[in-house]
């Protein structure tokens, strides 16, 4: 008497549902809400706010140093001059305006 070697039918479920759990869970590390794709693009965005939290930085100097510059302590002429021209339209009396 022969017997066909033949694997049963739960060896062959069993390998059916490692490879499906395999399957599944390479699948949720590449693309799921922790994956890998999520990495590169909350990486990326921190990079952008970087750049921007720089830039935003810089621009609160420049406003500092605008503010200083207006203070009682240290008053620059030429920006007081400037500001003066533009917010409230004013113009010395040698001037003439051209529109």
């Amino acid at each position: 008497m022969t017997r066909s070697t033949r694997p049963s039918f739960g060896a062959l479920i069993f390998f059916a549902t490692c490879f499906a759990l395999a399957i599944y869970f390479t699948f949720a590390a590449v693309q799921g809400d922790f994956g890998l794709f999520r990495r590169v693009e909350i990486a990326a965005e921190a990079a952008a706010l970087k750049a921007d939290l720089g830039r935003l930085n810089n621009e609160i100097a420049a406003m500092e140093n605008l503010t200083r510059r207006l203070s009682d302590e240290y008053l620059d002429i030429d920006l007081l001059d400037e500001q003066a021209r533009s917010v409230l339209g004013l113009l010395r009396a040698d001037e003439i305006v051209i529109r």
